[in-house]
């Protein structure tokens, strides 16, 4: 089987040395489509390095990492990347990201669930510095065809919205070349580039990346509920419900509970497709 759930949850995590500077915080936070107006104070904080805070779900790519697809190569994981769909993202930091930084990063699979007709593999990675802890990323990855081995299920909790009208209504127009910009920041899959390569996929062009629809929601968030403080933020996550086009338009409802903000996240453009589901913010 190409799965060996002992082996995968038992393996030692691989450890990488990663690092990042502003330049990469700026180009990640561009890829989102920061600093629009170019001179408006708030976008200022995502694009001028006198200025610049770090969006917490920069985690995601910092120092490129070994990510999702090298995530797959672990010890008792031998699976067709083509069978492999990015189910959902968490983020919990530890404390703020710095703008500027070194970091060892540990990665493992952290659990193995049984579907039925897929697997769910759970991808952890851990980020210190010389400081201590600094962010926890867990990613759920489906894996369509390996279920069926005998597993537990796993969690699979959902999010009822609250049956009320949102607190707050935003739009988001993704650039046309914003899969172009984000994939700088690590992730080349030709999904996102090379129209040829989509339509393999069924895809009619390039699609967004999820982590790239990941981003910008956050971001919508931090600015419309948390005056733009991110440093208020203690953990994002969210399940991958659609795909966006870029040049497409996200409709981003929220909702806020205290400390926790749930959101809605559509397409516009397809009579509110969804696109990411099960989306919570969780502050301070």
């Amino acid at each position: 089987m190409p799965i060996d759930v002992a082996r995968a949850v038992a393996a030692e995590p691989r450890s990488t040395t990663i690092a990042w500077d502003h330049k990469d915080i700026q180009l990640y936070h561009l890829g989102l489509g920061a600093g629009r107006p170019a001179t408006d104070p708030d976008e200022l904080r995502y694009t001028l390095e006198s200025r610049l805070h770090v969006l917490p779900s920069f985690a995601t790519v910092a120092g490129a990492g070994m990510g999702v697809v090298g995530g797959m190569s672990a010890p008792g994981l031998d699976i067709d990347l083509a069978s492999v769909l990015h189910g959902s993202q968490r983020v919990e930091l530890h404390r703020p990201i710095p703008v500027k930084g070194t970091a060892t990063s540990r990665s493992r699979v952290a659990a193995v669930h049984d579907k039925g007709k897929a697997a769910v593999i759970v991808l952890r990675t851990e980020a210190a510095d010389d400081d201590g802890p600094l962010w926890t990323c867990d990613a759920q990855l489906f894996v369509r065809g390996e279920g069926g081995f005998g597993g537990e299920r796993g969690p699979s909790r959902r999010l009822e919205l609250p049956a009320r009208r949102p607190d707050r209504t935003v739009e988001r127009v993704i650039r046309e070349d914003a899969a172009l910009l984000y994939r700088l920041s690590g992730d080349w899959n030709p999904l996102h580039a090379d129209p040829e390569f989509a339509k393999l996929a069924g895809f009619d062009r390039p699609i967004l990346h999820g982590l790239c629809t990941y981003g910008v929601t956050l971001k919508a968030v931090a600015d419309t509920l948390l005056g733009g403080d991110v440093t208020r933020i203690r953990s994002y996550g969210t399940r991958f419900a659609g795909v966006v086009f870029p040049g497409e338009t996200l409709r981003i409802r929220m909702w806020r509970d205290g400390g926790r903000v749930q959101a809605s996240v559509t397409c516009a453009d397809r009579d509110d497709a969804p696109v990411l589901a099960d989306t919570l913010v969780e502050t301070m």
